[in-house]
């Protein structure tokens, strides 16, 4: 399995929320690389709000959080987020922690299998509604701690707690997922089934089931997520090429793709990125 990554892929103005914050990633224990990407660890310690924007990965995350400077009128708890169709906004106040388990796409379900992942898709709930062990000192027993590598041991010592059942059709999920993040040449559903050898029907169960959205969203949601990237680190892109490479008709789908996603064009975004923020 892939280390967890270090690129900012899918944040929306990364410069200005890692300086507002502490952003890290950390790998789970062996046994959980299987379904888990990644840890994701963020503090914050704010003079003003701030509203945090991310364009997310078709990933169900699983974190435990503590907002406020009181914890008895704050208390820490645990929250399942389910892939966010649209942009994801966070508003951070005051101090703050997240300690997040991200699942690789297609990796919840067996931690979940009476339901498909899709009925968790544009959901945050009580973590123990889906998990009935993540109780409040659960959630204490991982924000509390002050060091990385305790929070760490304490999410890897509640998932390795939690039954899971392995399943071949998680992990062909996880496969197809893969090819498509890596192959820019992956553009359309039926071309993907086909060269898998499923139907598109097929395809789509599987998606819908272990994934949480179609085959389609996926494709269209790393593009965007190239697109973000290109224009938060280059200069002087040039659309038209980028549209080509990204598998789109023309300049003018990736532009409304892009903004119906983002909220704004993409040379809009490049410009203010290149701005600083």
């Amino acid at each position: 399995m892939e280390a967890p990554r270090h690129d900012t892929r899918g944040i929306v103005d990364p410069a200005a929320l890692l300086s507002r914050v502490r952003f890290r990633r950390h790998e789970p224990a062996e046994p959980l690389r299987r379904y888990v990407e990644w840890y994701w660890l963020i503090d914050w310690d704010l003079p003003a709000p701030y509203a945090s924007h991310i364009v997310p990965h078709p990933s169900v995350n699983l974190t435990f959080q503590w907002d406020g400077a009181d914890e008895e009128q704050a208390p820490p708890y645990g929250e399942v987020t389910g892939v966010a169709l649209g942009l994801y906004a966070r508003k951070l106040t005051g101090r703050g922690r997240v300690c997040g388990a991200k699942f690789r796409p297609g990796g919840f379900r067996p931690y979940a299998p009476e339901v498909p992942v899709s009925r968790w898709t544009g959901v945050a709930l009580p973590a123990q509604e889906v998990f009935p062990q993540a109780t409040r000192d659960a959630a204490r027993s991982v924000v509390t701690p002050a060091d990385d590598h305790a929070r760490v041991a304490a999410l890897d010592a509640f998932l390795l707690a939690l039954p899971c059942e392995p399943d071949p059709q998680a992990d062909l999920a996880m496969d197809l997922v893969r090819r498509i993040r890596a192959d820019r040449t992956v553009r359309r559903v039926g071309d993907f089934a086909h060269a898998q050898g499923l139907s598109v029907r097929a395809l789509q169960r599987l998606f819908s089931t272990y994934v949480g959205v179609s085959p389609k969203w996926v494709i269209l949601r790393y593009r965007i997520h190239e697109a973000l990237e290109h224009a938060g680190t280059h200069s002087d892109i040039d659309w038209a090429t980028l549209a080509t490479e990204l598998g789109y008709a023309d300049q003018a789908h990736l532009v409304r793709d892009f903004t119906a996603t983002v909220g704004v064009p993409p040379a809009a975004y490049a410009a203010e990125a290149g701005a600083g923020g």
